[in-house]
């Protein structure tokens, strides 16, 4: 028996190649706008990572100082020692206080803190990923990269 008027309609239950190139393309260019603002907030994460890394070392600068009447002297860039300590000189200054571990950059050795002191006055500095300009630490300007942030004794 034949059927006449009835005709068979096949259904497409796929996508086609248009839509899916659509949504591939949707899709990478939202992957390739979070990538750069990763990126950013990476960069601004180790910036805060590097003021206070340079906080820490200044408290243990000022409290060398209260015990041992000066500042460490001499410039360090990456020959910092393991540990500041005392030298003997007064009493309070004993050889075994320990007043800090200099922390390392975050990108290091590629970047690096830079310290410089005459025994008076002291001087801090670090090269930022998202700041500009040029700061001088004991004469020069490099910490790796050029340095500029820079923080000196109160």
């Amino acid at each position: 028996m034949i059927v006449k008027g009835r005709q068979s309609k096949v259904k497409n239950l796929g996508f086609t190649l248009v839509e899916l190139l659509v949504v591939i393309s949707i899709i990478g260019i939202l992957i390739a706008l979070s990538i750069f603002g990763i990126q950013g907030a990476r960069e601004s994460s180790r910036d805060a990572r590097r003021k206070t890394d340079l906080e820490l070392i200044r408290s243990g600068l000022e409290i060398y100082k209260s015990d041992c009447g000066n500042y460490p002297v001499g410039t360090y860039t990456t020959n910092w020692p393991s540990q500041i300590v005392g030298d003997g000189t007064p009493a309070s200054c004993a050889v075994t206080n320990v007043y800090f571990s200099p922390p390392t950059d975050p990108t290091s050795p590629n970047r690096y803190y830079r310290y410089y002191s005459d025994g008076v006055t002291y001087e801090l500095c670090s090269s930022l990923e998202q700041g500009s300009g040029s700061q001088s630490c004991g004469g020069s300007t490099s910490c790796g990269t050029t340095c500029n942030y820079k923080v000196t004794n109160p």
